[in-house]
């Protein structure tokens, strides 16, 4: 066979190891490097700050293992034993967490996604109406930085219910899935789209690239969609994750795609929130209807957990929305290392 005109494509890149902060993230990358046991205490988990960097790093690299790995590790570490036991003890400390700062919140899917469904009055809270009104080129960089973490996995952790779920919740999720990986077109993918927003950027739209300069409230809102995919268990949690980002994507992609024209950053950077208004427009409809009401129809016990899915995830983007604001009300950078 004659190769010389074969299509040569790059290996799919992989995320660094970063720096550690904390004992159990240096316990994780040690192990990681070494291939030894992790040196840890089950009390030093027990007693982390579970918003705090150490864990969420530490949970942000072992998940990492399941998605394109990480530089320079054995693909074998996937399953290690001993990793996803200190796994383990960490997603329950996560999960203590979400459930008690939740214990007030709603259990019914009416309940849950009914206020998402009209758009509040007073939006001075939102970070996407602030950058629409006055945001600065500086400021929507280190927006897509930090957002670079999800945007270039888009989608990728939700397939994980697929094969979890039967009938109409099956096929409308599939449905949904085949638009955000471009319907058959890779230049469409949605995770290559934001790619170029951020060269329209002036960003390094490298997977992980940002990974060092990520603050623990945007590690913690990639854990919680890796969390939620990767145990059968959570699926209706999974569910409510993703119909909430559907249902609530439309206006704030209709804020940044107008911030972005008014700060000259690129058509490119201009056209993935433009893109998210109408899909997600047609997207909160179909999730909302099928996805979740054919999870209802099938397994009708799993509301409680497509109503933590949605509080879960509101918690926590309102805790990163409060993290970059309060950074740059006090004229800091919202990365944990500023941009150049």
């Amino acid at each position: 066979m004659n190769t010389s005109s074969q299509t040569s494509h790059p290996a799919p890149q992989r995320a660094g190891l970063a720096t550690g902060r904390g004992p159990l993230s240096e316990a994780v990358l040690s192990s990681l490097r070494t291939e030894l046991p992790p040196a840890y205490e089950s009390e030093a988990v027990q007693t982390s700050d579970p918003w705090g960097e150490d864990l969420q790093l530490a949970l942000y690299l072992l998940y990492e293992l399941h998605y394109r790995g990480l530089e320079g590790v054995d693909d074998s570490r996937e399953w290690d034993p001993d990793l996803l036991r200190m796994r383990q003890e960490m997603e329950a400390r996560f999960l203590q967490a979400l459930r008690s700062d939740l214990a007030d919140g709603p259990r019914t899917v009416q309940d849950a996604f009914d206020p998402l469904l009209v758009e509040p009055v007073d939006l001075s809270d939102s970070l996407s109406h602030q950058l629409e009104l006055d945001g600065e080129l500086w400021q929507l960089r280190e927006y897509a930085a930090l957002r670079s973490l999800y945007h270039l996995k888009e989608a990728d952790p939700h397939l994980w219910v697929i094969p979890r779920l039967t009938g109409r919740a099956k096929a409308a999720m599939v449905a949904i899935e085949y638009d955000e990986f471009g319907a058959g077109h890779a230049d469409r993918i949605h995770a290559r789209l934001f790619a170029d927003l951020m060269e329209d950027l002036d960003l390094d739209p490298t997977y992980g690239h940002y990974l060092e300069e990520a603050p623990a409230p945007l590690l913690a809102t990639v854990n919680l969609m890796s969390l939620f995919g990767l145990h059968r268990a959570l699926r209706g949690a999974l569910v409510g994750h993703f119909a909430c980002v559907e249902v609530t994507s439309s206006p704030g992609s209709r804020r940044l795609a107008k911030a972005m024209r008014g700060c000259g950053a690129g058509p490119s950077a201009e056209h993935f929130y433009a893109e998210h208004v109408e899909a997600d427009a047609v997207h909160e409809q179909v999730v909302r209807r099928e996805v979740i009401g054919g999870l209802l129809a099938d397994e009708p016990e799993l509301e409680p957990d497509i109503a933590f899915g949605c509080a879960a995830t509101l918690l926590l983007e309102d805790r990163l929305a409060e993290h970059i604001t309060s950074a740059w009300h006090h004229k800091r950078s919202a990365l944990r290392t500023p941009l150049p």
